[in-house]
């Protein structure tokens, strides 16, 4: 895509999140309900996911593991929006809104420790729940998600798009996935590392070699970090693989135009959408041209020389 059309698909994001920044600003001087209608505006506090979900577990595998979650979706996001197929503005914004909507969130449990919820909607007999802002522009979100997947389904998943194989060159995609997996692993020990002894050094200057408080907050955190380590393995074996593919796929496809071109049958070289080196469409055309011109120049030469051989 062009860079215009990429800022018209992150402004969504950035509009989302700080537009539900400044409506939070202004519902922490809540102090009584305000009611106008149907609407009403009321602080609330939510220490868990959306509609308060996971509020009971332990604080800090609750923070943590929320927050880290939503930085994980985020570069989730990030990677979405770089392997899409089409250009599908519509799908695109809609994932810039669902994620600006989450972000918001992720920033309260960062900053405050908690999401601050202010509006309900109904009457005092039946009422939603506690809701803000990117809870509401979420739902935006999915809402143009599903609308392009239903409007561009041919085009995010079209039947001469798709290879039969989706191990073109294992080796190859194997090693290229392994590779990922092992950076990703690094990454992660280096930064459980890092944090473990920080955390086990700060409570012991705190509360001193307490065993309890100790096992108490480390052990969950620990949990919480490998399970969000073997997702993000997990994530970076299937980009792999789909990246790998798309390099795999446009060279093996080339090849085997050059082993019919030599046969001097070759079919059209045509990539899949997505696919890396496109320029290779190209060149095989030029050289199918090649080809045809030396075969023609080859014809008239033996026809030149048959006629001379008459004469």
């Amino acid at each position: 895509m062009k860079k215009r059309e990429w800022l018209i698909v992150i402004l969504p994001l950035l509009a989302t999140w700080t537009l539900d920044r400044l409506t939070k600003l202004w519902a922490l001087d809540i102090t009584q309900i305000k009611s106008f209608g149907f609407l009403h505006f009321v602080l609330h506090q939510n220490h868990g996911a959306m509609l308060g979900l996971f509020s009971d577990l332990p604080t800090v595998l609750r923070v943590v593991s929320l927050s880290t979650g939503g930085a994980f979706l985020l570069c989730t996001y990030a990677l979405i929006q770089y392997l899409l197929p089409i250009k599908s503005l519509t799908l695109r914004t809609g994932l810039s809104i669902l994620i600006g909507g989450i972000i918001g969130n992720v920033t309260d449990r960062i900053v405050w420790g908690y999401v601050v919820d202010f509006i309900v909607v109904g009457t005092p007999g039946l009422s939603s729940p506690a809701f803000n802002i990117a809870d509401a522009l979420q739902w935006l979100g999915y809402g143009l998600i599903v609308y392009a997947i239903v409007r561009e389904g041919e085009l995010l998943w079209p039947e001469n798009n798709a290879r039969k194989q989706y191990w073109v060159n294992m080796p190859f995609q194997l090693k290229y996935c392994f590779m990922l997996m092992a950076v990703g692993l690094s990454l992660t020990l280096i930064c459980l590392v890092f944090s473990y002894t920080y955390m086990r050094v700060t409570i012991e200057e705190l509360v001193g070699n307490n065993v309890f408080l100790l096992n108490k907050f480390l052990v969950p955190f620990v949990i919480t970090f490998v399970i969000i380590s073997v997702a993000f393995c997990a994530i970076l074996f299937a980009v792999g693989r789909l990246i790998s593919h798309r390099i795999a796929g446009p060279l093996y496809a080339f090849e085997r135009f050059l082993m019919e071109a030599l046969e001097g049958n070759p079919n059209p070289l045509k990539l899949r959408t997505g696919d890396e080196f496109k320029h290779l469409e190209e060149l095989a055309e030029e050289v199918h041209r090649r080809m045809q011109e030396l075969k023609k120049e080859r014809t008239v030469q033996v026809v030149e020389f048959k006629e001379d051989k008459k004469d």
